[in-house]
């Protein structure tokens, strides 16, 4: 079956692999800190979250966007009516995630169940519960499944992968291999073995993007190469963010550069980690259209063709997130 047969999850329903167009594989569109929905000092307007998302998904297909993938999660204020609607208005494909992560961020359901001594739930635990998202819809609390994740996303702790990271990120291998989705992991401490753990449960590679590979410590150990040398895909999804634990612009397109260079180019995700609305926490607030509209012309400085840029926003997310 060819790329261009096979399909995408989005929140309105299948869509041909071929029509995403542009694709942004790592933002978010609402993101809350769980528990900031009950905070005295945090309002939740979802009337003005809409008109603020809707604006933002507007400028992105004003400049040439075409699906912006929710990599989120679970339990992040993720609003599948909303996504829903925003999609209907903006015309913008949006592809939806499951999953959850890093254990920091669990709720204490997911990280002490009942058993005595208390232990971290099982693979097999994780593996159901999004794998149920995926085929049956995900879970709009108290009220009912809707829709159906298009992605499994997971997380590892910064300082090291703890015991339930490992069953989160083994319990999503499980559920790309019984779905045909793919997983997204944003690596701890060490990208290789993050993606070594998830590879264990037999995914094949090309199924697997691993995020954050524009922080500093993943470019000073050769994390990027060493990746897409692996089979997975890469994704620089920082773009736009220039601080103390993130390479520049200028450092990620010449960085590019040198992986195209080497024959890396159809391992290459790009995006900018932009979040649209965010409660509890600082916005990371960058225009989902900021690869497009500034970075894409640091790629074309640095000698890339028209073809490469089309190759990493287009061709490479659309093989990633086609049905398999």
């Amino acid at each position: 079956m060819s790329v261009k047969s096979k399909t995408v999850t989005t929140v309105l329903g299948p869509v041909s692999a071929d029509e995403l167009g542009v694709v942004s594989i790592h933002e978010a569109l609402l993101s809350v800190v769980p528990g900031a929905e009950y905070a005295f000092d945090i309002a939740i307007d979802r009337a003005e979250i809409f008109e603020t998302l809707a604006e933002k998904l507007k400028d992105f297909r004003a400049h040439g966007g075409g699906t912006i993938v929710d990599s989120t999660g679970m339990f992040h204020g993720r609003d599948v009516r909303m996504y829903e609607a925003l999609s209907r208005t903006t015309g913008v494909h949006i592809v939806a995630s499951t999953g959850q992560g890093p254990e920091e961020m669990l709720g204490g359901y997911f990280l002490t169940p009942q058993t005595n001594p208390p232990t971290p739930w099982p693979a097999e635990k994780f593996a159901d519960l999004f794998t149920k998202e995926i085929t049956e819809g995900m879970v709009v609390p108290r009220v009912e499944r809707r829709g159906l994740a298009g992605l499994v996303a997971t997380a590892a702790t910064r300082t090291g992968m703890t015991a339930t990271d490992e069953s989160l990120l083994r319990g999503a291998a499980r559920t790309a291999l019984a779905t045909g989705v793919a997983v997204s992991v944003r690596y701890g401490a060490d990208a290789v073995h993050d993606l070594d753990i998830v590879l264990d449960e037999k995914l094949p590679a090309d199924r697997v993007v691993v995020g954050g590979l524009d922080r500093k410590d993943a470019v000073a150990a050769g994390a990027p190469a060493k990746v897409a040398a692996r089979g997975a895909c890469i994704a620089l999804d920082h773009v736009g963010t220039e601080d103390a634990e993130h390479i520049t612009d200028a450092e990620r397109a010449a960085l590019v550069a040198d992986l195209v260079q080497a024959g890396l180019g159809e391992r290459i995700l790009l995006s900018s980690g932009a979040t649209g609305v965010a409660k509890g926490h600082p916005a990371d607030d960058l225009r989902y259209s900021h690869v497009l509209t500034a970075f894409v012309p640091l790629l074309k400085a640095q000698g890339l063709g028209g073809d490469d840029v089309r190759r990493m926003l287009v061709a490479n997310p659309r093989d990633l997130l086609a049905m398999r």
